[in-house]
């Protein structure tokens, strides 16, 4: 094991790197890091200790994220907690509901059929970056179904482009707080973060000026859920309240879908035999036809795809909260201010859980007889109350967008590409993801 500050520099240029063949295999790991005690669970009985039975004491976000995505998201759902996160989960969370995704679909299908014929006018052979594709596919999903309106490929790119550079510039490691320093010491800015934000933001603030205008033509949208829910006390979100959770649901919404699809296309171009298991599925079950709501559930080894590749590359790769009062873990003390982590990445590849942990083994999902592990073990979209609430939106959305598109391209990988794993906020095949298309004989 390096020493702390050579992990503190592999972790800055990519969270990945700073772990070791006995954090995959383990259950729970602990290590000072200057002041802070770091606590790593990795089996389903510890995660759901941390995240369900200690919800209470573990439901603050790690200083990392916090100040990671407070320039961006400010006291959103995402990285707020106590009384905040309490009250605006009771609003948010009717907003994205599964209950609201079938209404949601035809939406969702129309924009992924849009793809579809952008890539066909390509022509066959076309390259592609498979990862822009699938942000901007997904951005315009999310502004559809959520915002009520259009976003155009102008806005799409600069909220695409806003996110990932946003990424790229953002600190990975919040020194301050594990030297133990004050959470008020602001944090420094530069122009680097500062930019993509002001693009993020205009844009999120056009929509929600549209919004008005919306409302007046008879057309309304779930944003309105925001800007006329009230509180306990009939008092409406603040202006800034309103802008946070708009951009909470973009970036849950678009960000971690677009990774996940990305990811599904590279696996895919790795694999003839999942690939001709796909398309063979694709074929018998829709004969040629789009598929709509009630498709996704004729469709399982589509969604195992989804499901695995969720699993070998979680959007979202490590999840860390930081400890509000002392408690324990796994008959641990854990003193208060640790940080308590459940890494998807290590655990949906830890062998004891799993077999073949790196292979990608779609069938798993589907043959009741395979290795796996209870819910506390599969944690994609994290576990217990802090749960995403856009669970089923998202497996929908991505259900549907490899279904449509795969049913008339392949996606290859270009030749001489390497990709390899890059976590910052979350797991990107590095910046890019250059892939050539080839229509499918009818």
């Amino acid at each position: 094991m390096p020493p702390v500050w050579s992990l503190i520099g592999m972790a800055k240029r990519n969270f990945l790197s700073i772990w070791g063949l006995d954090d995959f295999q383990s259950r729970l790991r602990s290590k000072k890091v200057f002041t802070r005690e770091l606590v790593i669970c990795n089996r389903p009985d510890v995660v759901r200790e941390a995240f369900q039975a200690n919800h209470d004491v573990l439901q603050r976000k790690s200083p990392q994220m916090r100040h990671a995505l407070e320039p961006l998201l400010g006291d959103g759902l995402f990285i707020s907690d106590t009384e905040t996160w309490a009250k605006r989960r009771k609003i948010v969370a009717p907003i994205i509901h599964g209950s609201r995704v079938r209404g949601f679909a035809p939406i969702m299908t129309d924009t992924i059929e849009e793809k579809r014929d952008e890539w066909t006018a390509l022509g066959s052979g076309a390259e592609i970056d498979a990862l822009a594709e699938m942000a901007h596919l997904t951005a315009e999903i999310i502004c559809r179904t959520i915002f009520g309106r259009e976003l155009g490929k102008d806005y799409a790119s600069e909220v695409v482009q806003g996110f990932s550079d946003y990424q790229r510039h953002i600190d990975q490691i919040d020194i301050l707080s594990l030297l133990g320093l004050p959470e008020w010491l602001p944090r420094f800015r530069g122009r680097a973060i500062k930019k993509p934000v002001d693009r993020i933001m205009s844009v999120l603030d056009e929509i929600i000026d549209s919004y008005q205008a919306q409302k007046q033509k008879g057309e309304a949208s779930v944003i309105g859920g925001l800007l006329e829910a009230r509180d306990d006390d009939g008092n409406p979100l603040s202006r800034e309240a309103i802008r946070s959770e708009a951009a909470v649901i973009f970036m849950a919404g678009h960000e971690t879908t677009a990774n996940t699809l990305a990811w599904a296309w590279f696996l895919l171009s790795q694999s003839k035999r999942c690939r001709e298991k796909l398309q063979n599925e694709l074929d018998t079950v829709l004969a040629g036809r789009t598929p709509g709501f009630q498709d996704v559930a004729k469709l399982p080894y589509t969604k195992a795809i989804i499901e695995e590749t969720l699993r070998l590359y979680p959007p979202v790769p490590i999840l860390a909260r930081e400890t509000m009062s002392d408690t324990t873990i796994g008959g641990k003390p854990v003193p208060k201010g640790s940080l308590v982590m459940v890494v998807p990445w290590l655990m949906h590849r830890n062998p004891v859980l799993w077999s073949k942990p790196d292979a990608f083994v779609p069938e798993r999902f589907t043959d009741p007889k395979a290795k796996k592990p209870n819910k506390y073990g599969y944690v994609p979209f994290s576990i217990g109350p802090r749960i995403c609430a856009g669970l089923q939106f998202g497996m929908t959305e991505s259900i549907l967008s490899l279904a449509i598109l795969a049913q008339k391209f392949d996606l290859r990988l270009k030749d001489g590409t390497d990709v390899q794993p890059v976590a910052r906020l979350t797991l990107r095949p590095g910046d890019n993801l250059p892939m050539t298309l080839h229509p499918r004989a009818s």
